[in-house]
């Protein structure tokens, strides 16, 4: 039958916790830049977090606090971030099989960009450790109006692969990828090497979820992903 052929896959690929091994990191430097202004927050409120922008997740944690901040406050909070997580930047490597996916997708010439609500100052470092050109796709919180939950970055990373948001899959970690993913109106997939567990990933709209790169990478089949060809 004459029927109009799909388009082949592509990924959008969130950064932390999906790429590399960097969210208790994050955390870290979370807890290390609220403690300098007096802020005392369990590790695992702060972790719930993660990968959600810097602006909202401010205000999530302020929030459950019941403590307010000026806007010039929440911005020397962020910068203190970014500081306290370089600090540790030397700690961070790729997840298990990250630069293999990476390096298989792009041999099969499946197009792929990154996506991520890092800032490019601390996210591009991240290039070098997954051994990435310069020039490689990448949308960072620099150059979208909205960070996750909201769309932006991976409406924005299609747009930089030149393909339909619908017809490209979002590869994350955490809640927050997944709803923005939905939000995109693209397929989810969840990585649990964020902390995330199956359920939690499942519910907020992945329609697959594996440990880490590498058990995505071994499964590339069930995401239409031609092995053979």
């Amino acid at each position: 039958m004459d029927y109009t052929a799909p388009p082949g896959p592509a990924f959008l690929f969130d950064l932390d916790g999906t790429l590399i091994d960097s969210v208790y990191q994050h955390v870290i430097a979370w807890r290390s830049a609220l403690s300098g202004m007096g802020v005392d927050l369990s590790v695992w409120r702060i972790h719930r977090r993660i990968g959600m922008s810097g602006g909202l997740f401010v205000t999530a944690l302020l929030r459950e606090t019941g403590l307010s901040l000026t806007q010039q406050q929440i911005d020397d909070l962020q910068q203190a971030h970014a500081a306290a997580y370089l600090e540790q930047i030397d700690t961070v490597r790729p997840l298990p099989g990250a630069i293999e996916l990476l390096r298989e997708l792009t041999r099969r010439q499946v197009p792929w960009a990154i996506a991520t609500s890092g800032y490019a100052k601390t996210a591009r470092r991240a290039l070098g450790m997954l051994k990435l050109p310069d020039d490689t796709p990448m949308v960072t919180r620099d150059l979208v109006r909205r960070a996750k939950p909201d769309p932006d970055l991976f409406l924005a990373g299609a747009a930089l692969l030149d393909v339909d948001p619908r017809h490209a899959m979002v590869v994350g970690d955490s809640v927050w990828d997944l709803l923005a993913a939905r939000r995109a109106g693209a397929l989810g997939i969840g990585l649990q090497s964020g902390g995330y567990g199956r359920d939690e990933l499942e519910r907020s709209g992945a329609f697959r979820v594996y440990a880490d790169p590498a058990d995505m990478l071994n499964r590339l089949d069930e995401l239409g992903v031609r092995l053979g060809e």
